[in-house]
């Protein structure tokens, strides 16, 4: 039983696998740009190697260095946790750097310890990524061990941008009596509390680290990076509150989101999209051209499609390059933007668009979306076909802050919030940007809506209650199907957006 409990802390189950195979290849696409995947080995100061990975654009952008945020695992981790960080970051032009630390994943080492000495791998990383001159500014995010290393190197380096805690503990002590009790140990305290003693020895002669110095709540109150902290609500093996410890002693910045979901769920897309406006806000990325625009406008007639200031004309070309890829069987990992082979074929976006008969004419997409009144999406969550409805209100009502999945980093940054309500970030981030007309912003939404099912509640005028019922329930099966048509479109985009991740996430033993 005590051995178990050892092995626990110092040598959980280790993850084993192919970088070729679960990490993203050497060369990929997301969203229609071009990235890769660049793997070195870093030596840390107790002389272990450990396996790195730097996903960054190709090609870099000439004289423009870019943020990067370092991905640190869980206890039982590797590499291959942070594809999902990927896909998140990448298109904001935030490069993702992610390691084995020492004793998991293909790295050097025998024991793990829990944050103890993987701050110092990580302190590796970080002195590697000040010498790239292609490195600016440096952020964390960590997950499980990961959050706890991530707060304990932020307390020792204030120069980090800043942090995203996932699931931290808050005290390995508490945690070990903790879990006395979930699994239903049935041995006296002061029994379990001697047990806990001898194993603070031994961990201590294997592994060289006490147990007793993992307190997360002791750093805390000297930390002042801005921090995002997050939590499972269901989470048995690290519970929330742990999260709420180390929250209420923070120094710094802080916000705290709480979920559905237990330690190993995946997480859920508002979380990832807080995420990713965290990291917008505090690296603060350049804005790089795309590549993409000058070369699909060679292949791609816009027809009677009118490319005008309300429209993201860089975000509407990516879409289209995604949609082709997909017709083409080309929306693999290792697929690249089309390029000018001979025969390529120059169809206007409405006939791309209508090819497989499910979707209108573009512009009567358009035209929908730059009606005069705003269109409020809301998502049921519910599997299987719906009734669906539209809740349609003026300008001078309230803007619905939506959480969106594109890769668009104006979509991401500037109509959601970490903290406040849905009406607050709304006319906080919204009415503030002159930069972003509304017309932009409601194709925004649309282009960006996930592939979910929606639910819309059509709600009529007050003054035309009484007098233009009959006219409403005729226009209702028109509207309906054109409605039906724009979600076919959106669901068609989110699909070029991301494709299937095979890593399945080790669980944390």
């Amino acid at each position: 039983m005590i051995e178990q409990f050892i092995n626990f802390v110092i040598r959980p189950p280790r993850a084993e696998y192919n970088p070729d195979q679960y990490l993203w290849e050497t060369d990929f696409t997301i969203a229609g740009r071009k990235y890769k995947r660049q793997d070195l080995e870093l030596t840390n100061g107790r002389g272990h190697v450990l396996q790195c990975s730097h996903y960054v654009p190709s090609p870099f952008p000439e004289n423009t260095p870019l943020p990067c945020v370092i991905y640190c695992h869980g206890n039982s981790g590797c590499r291959a946790d942070a594809n999902e960080a990927a896909v998140i970051l990448l298109p904001s032009n935030i490069t993702v750097f992610i390691l084995d630390f020492s004793g998991s994943g293909l790295s050097d080492g025998d024991y793990v310890s829990l944050g103890w000495h993987e701050k110092d791998d990580l302190k590796t990383v970080v002195d590697f990524l000040r010498g790239n001159k292609q490195v600016s500014c440096i952020g964390l995010w960590g997950r499980s061990m990961g959050a706890v290393t991530s707060l304990l190197y932020g307390a020792e380096d204030p120069s980090v941008a800043g942090m995203v805690l996932d699931s931290a503990f808050s005290n390995l002590f508490d945690l070990m009596m903790e879990l006395v009790d979930v699994y239903k140990i049935r041995l006296p305290k002061f029994t379990v509390k001697m047990a806990v003693q001898y194993m603070r020895r031994v961990i201590q002669k294997k592994a060289n680290f006490d147990i007793m110095d993992l307190n997360s709540l002791q750093v805390a109150p000297k930390t002042f990076i801005p921090a995002l902290f997050g939590h499972a609500t269901e989470d048995l093996f690290i519970q929330p509150h742990h999260s709420d410890l180390i929250f209420k002693s923070y120094a710094g910045d802080k916000n705290i989101i709480k979920f559905e979901g237990d330690h190993n769920s995946p997480r859920p897309q508002f979380y990832y999209d807080s995420v990713s406006i965290f990291f917008y806000n505090i690296l603060h990325p350049p804005q790089v051209s795309s590549p993409l625009p000058a070369k699909v406008e060679k292949y791609y007639d816009l027809g009677d499609l009118k490319v005008g200031a309300s429209i993201n004309e860089s975000l509407l070309y990516e879409i289209i390059t995604g949609i082709r890829m997909v017709e083409t069987d080309a929306a693999s990992s290792s697929s690249a933007p089309p390029g000018a082979p001979k025969g390529f074929p120059t169809k206007s976006v409405g006939e791309l668009l209508s090819e497989t008969g499910a979707f209108t004419p573009i512009t009567n997409a358009m035209d929908l979306l730059q009606r005069k009144d705003d269109v409020v999406i809301e998502f049921n969550g519910k599997d299987g076909d719906g009734e669906m409805s539209f809740q349609e209100k003026s300008n001078a009502g309230i803007e619905e802050s939506c959480s969106y999945s594109s890769s668009n980093h104006e979509s991401w940054g500037r109509c959601s919030s970490l903290g406040n309500s849905d009406e607050e970030s709304s006319s906080l981030d919204c009415s503030g940007s002159n930069s972003v007309t509304k017309g932009h912003q409601r194709a925004l939404r649309a282009l960006a809506t996930p592939l979910r099912k929606i639910q819309c509640k059509s709600q009529s005028r007050s003054h035309n209650k009484d007098d233009g019922s009959s006219a409403n329930n005729s226009k209702k099966p028109k509207k309906r199907d054109k409605f039906e048509k724009l979600e076919a479109l959106s669901q068609r985009i989110r699909l070029c957006f991301l494709w299937h991740v095979k890593y399945k996430r080790q669980k944390s033993t």
